[in-house]
C-alpha cells in the first residue's frame, strides 16, 4: 500500500492537516479580554443564565476575570437565598412527606380510613377463635406450621391466644426445673420452643 494512499492517511496518529487545524483553532480563540491578541487557551463561564458557555482568555487575562467573577451578580440577598434553597432539588418543585399533589383530588375513602396501614385488614381469628383470611375464608397452613402445631398437640385452627397458652403449659411441664433437675426431656422441650418460635415467626401467635 502506497504511504500516499486515502486509506493509510485516515490510520495516522495525525491526519494531514490536523496540525494546520490546531492552529487556525488556536488563532481564533484569541483572548476575549479587550486590547488582548493573546491565544485564548483557557476557557472561564460566561456566567449565570448562560450556563454551557464560555469565554476564552490568555492566563494572565482568565486569573483576572476568575478573581472578580460572581455568579449571583445583580441579585439581591432575598434572590440569592431563594436560588440556593430551589438549587438542592435541581430548581424542581417538591412537596412534603405525606400530603397529596396540589393538582391530586382527595379521595374519599382516604379520609374514612383510620390511619396506619393496617385500618383495612382484616383480623386473622374470629370471635370463636378460628383463623381466617382477608377474603373470609379459611386460611391454609404450610407444612412447616401443620408440624408446628402438632408439635405443641393443637388442632389446626387453633387461635394466637390458645397457642401461647399451650406453649407456656409446655414449658412448664418438661422445664427440669419443673421435674426436680431431671433433663430427660430437655430433647422435648427443645422441639416445644422450635415449634413456638416458627408459627410466631408465621405470624400465627
Amino acid at each position: 500500500m502506497a504511504s500516499n494512499s486515502d486509506i493509510f492517511d485516515k490510520i495516522r496518529i495525525k491526519p494531514r492537516g490536523a496540525k494546520k487545524k490546531e492552529q487556525e483553532a488556536r488563532a481564533a480563540n484569541t483572548c476575549a479580554w479587550e486590547g488582548c491578541d493573546k491565544p485564548g487557551a483557557h476557557k472561564a463561564p460566561m456566567g449565570r443564565n448562560r450556563e454551557g458557555q464560555y469565554l476564552n482568555f490568555c492566563l494572565d487575562h482568565v486569573r483576572q476575570y476568575n478573581k472578580n467573577f460572581n455568579y449571583f451578580s445583580g441579585l439581591n440577598d432575598d434572590e440569592i437565598a431563594k436560588y440556593q434553597k430551589e438549587n438542592v432539588t435541581g430548581h424542581r418543585p417538591t412537596w412534603k412527606m405525606g400530603t397529596r399533589k396540589p393538582d391530586e383530588p382527595v379521595r374519599e375513602d382516604r379520609l374514612r380510613a383510620t390511619p396506619g396501614w393496617h385500618a383495612n385488614v382484616r383480623s386473622r381469628y374470629t370471635a370463636d377463635g378460628k383463623r381466617v383470611t382477608s377474603g373470609g375464608g379459611p386460611r391454609k397452613l404450610k407444612r412447616l406450621e401443620e408440624k408446628a402445631l402438632r408439635d405443641l398437640g393443637l388442632p389446626a385452627n387453633a387461635s394466637a391466644d390458645h397457642i401461647t397458652k399451650k406453649y407456656k403449659a409446655l414449658v412448664k411441664q418438661h422445664h427440669p426445673d419443673a421435674n426436680g433437675g431431671d433433663r430427660s426431656t430437655e430433647d422435648r422441650l427443645r422441639q416445644i420452643i422450635q415449634s413456638y418460635k416458627h408459627l410466631k415467626q408465621a405470624g400465627l401467635c
